[in-house]
């Protein structure tokens, strides 16, 4: 292809005159490169996900599933793998047989220790983050973007806590997403909390298109699924556990709907009510996929158009003291 190419251009420059090529451009915006989710004529063409907290189980699954480093934002508040109190540095596991290190080889945090904050979490939503801020600390979103915001920690009735020092309300995250309805920072937004009375959080949305899901309902605990006891701390909570063995059985084709997610739902195994809140979003759960949001998407736009090259001042630009026309008269 690449000779191709070459011989293609020399012959353009040999004419020295405008040449209109009438030709198909072809232009294709691959933000994630897998098979295609379902994508609902053209608004939808891109997914995100946004992981707070202890979510690098998340982080694991949702790459899986072929959403790319690029469009993960990544937020750690502890560096777990290399805390001294880790038996196995470099790894962390979300069960005690350790067959699976969801660090993996190749895991990207975009925020951690203290830059995970509920002002750098709120202006990562809306845009408002600071002049310089480099690309991998930005969510690129737009109106034809599906975002999973997933959170996780300590909390409760209608908070929860950042760094054991700040909490985010159920306020502050129903304006943040209305500002990203408002700049045309989402298509549809998928929202999920673990954590103590997690569906308290869900109770302030008011803006379109978001599908929000929490572990456990007002004065419930959301409860750790069990221990290591070589490192003596809970690996992962229920909740998590069992949706993201849910997430397991699913690959990049999966039809499974969002719910079909939703009822997956167990209080026997959460020991907890897990709830959807879905009274935001147009389309009933059943027509969404779950790779609508969990996997990759890749959309190509083909648009006629004529395009005009003026060959001979580009060539004069490339070459401004006429070697290659005396080398093509030679």
């Amino acid at each position: 292809m690449r000779n191709h190419h070459h011989h293609s251009v020399s012959s353009f420059y040999q004419t020295g005159r405008w040449i209109d090529l009438n030709i198909l451009l072809s232009v294709i915006i691959i933000l994630i490169i897998i098979s295609p989710g379902r994508v609902d004529g053209l608004d939808h063409s891109n997914n995100w996900a946004v992981l707070i907290c202890t979510s690098r189980f998340w982080y694991r699954s949702v790459k899986r599933l072929g959403i790319p480093d690029s469009n993960i934002i990544l937020m750690l508040a502890d560096d777990m793998a290399c805390n001294p109190r880790n038996m196995f540095p470099g790894t962390v596991y979300s069960n005690a047989d350790r067959k699976l290190d969801l660090y993996g080889d190749q895991i990207e945090v975009d925020y951690r220790g203290d830059e995970v904050s509920v002002e750098n979490f709120i202006r990562l939503l809306t845009g408002r983050v600071a002049e310089g801020t480099p690309r991998s600390k930005r969510l690129m979103t737009d109106e034809r973007s599906n975002v999973l915001v997933y959170m996780t920690g300590h909390g409760g009735e209608e908070f929860l806590k950042f760094q054991d020092s700040e909490e985010i309300s159920a306020f502050d995250l129903a304006d943040a997403f209305q500002t990203m309805w408002a700049k045309n920072r989402y298509n549809q937004l998928l929202f999920m909390i673990d954590t103590c009375q997690a569906n308290t959080m869900l109770t302030k949305f008011y803006s379109p298109n978001i599908i929000a899901t929490g572990s456990s309902a007002k004065g419930e605990n959301s409860y750790s699924h069990h221990a290591d006891s070589d490192i003596g701390v809970a690996v992962v909570d229920r909740f998590s556990h069992f949706v993201l063995s849910y997430l397991e059985n699913m690959n990049k084709t999966s039809q499974l709907t969002m719910q079909d997610f939703v009822n997956s739902y167990s209080y026997e195994e959460c020991h907890s009510t897990p709830e959807a809140r879905t009274d935001l979003m147009e389309r009933p759960l059943r027509e969404i996929l779950m790779t609508d949001f969990f996997g990759g998407v890749s959309t190509v736009e083909v648009s006629d158009s004529t395009l005009r090259l003026k060959i001979e001042e580009e060539e004069k630009k490339m070459d401004p003291q006429g070697e290659g026309q005396r080398m093509r008269r030679l």
